[in-house]
Parts: structure tokens; sequence; C-alpha cells
């Protein structure tokens, strides 16, 4: 007996609707995902043109207009922030940039405080934030 062989269908995948889901998701992440982050405390920084980004390593120090301090988005008083500059200068290193976010209504003598008690905890990298006048 002589059984003749069916031609075989070739059998093919459709991946066009995997190919859209995976898209889908693509963009659903790039869309909800945030890169920059911004401190949750209310400081009106002052404008300036020239910009550069610090390191996420950075330490930040807030001053809120109403002369508050801030270390890392914890309120800090003035003795406070000295020894906290203090233990995080030995933890992370003298090289660490310390960038100090200061209200625009803030006085002077604030910042030059600030600036002082990272200078005295031993940080040799000091930035001061601001943000490009476009920005707002």
């Amino acid at each position: 007996m002589n059984f003749a062989r069916r031609p075989q269908e070739e059998l093919t995948l459709d991946l066009t609707s995997l190919i859209d889901v995976v898209f889908l998701l693509l963009i659903f992440f790039m869309v909800t995902t945030t890169f920059a982050t911004q401190s949750g405390i209310g400081v009106k920084l002052p404008e300036a043109a020239a910009q550069e980004r610090p390191s996420t390593e950075a330490v930040s120090i807030s001053i809120k207009a109403t002369g508050e301090f801030f270390l890392d988005e914890r309120p800090v008083t003035r003795e406070a922030l000295r020894t906290g500059l203090k233990t995080l200068e030995q933890q992370r290193g003298a090289e660490t940039v310390v960038v100090v976010r200061a209200d625009e209504s803030v006085t002077h003598g604030r910042v030059v405080e600030a600036m002082d008690a990272a200078r005295t905890a031993g940080f040799r990298k000091l930035a001061i934030a601001t943000h490009a006048p476009h920005d707002r």
C-alpha cells in the first residue's frame, strides 16, 4: 500500500500582536518613570543661565524662605546641621559635593552659614542650586 504524504503546511507564528504589546509596555514605562528627583521642600531657587547637574551622591542643604535648614530633606537646627554634616563627611568623604538650595528671598548670611558649616565639616566641593530662566 502506497500512502501519499500530504504536503505539510509551513507553520508560522504571527508576532505582530506580541510586538505591539511590548512597544505599549515600553511607552508606558517611559512615560511614567521620572528620572529627576526634586526636593519636596518649597524653595524658590534664584535664576542663573549657567547650569550643571551634581551627582546623585551629593549632600543637599535646603534653606526655606523662613530661614529653616534642611539636611537631605530632614529639618535640622543650626547645631544639628553642623553635626550632621560632619557625620556625612565621615561616611561619604570630603570629595562629595554639597549643594546649597536656598530660597531666593533668604538672606546672604543664612547661605554663608550653610556653606561655612559644610567647609567646617571638611567638605571641599560646594555648589549653589539655581534654575534656568525658562524653567518657570
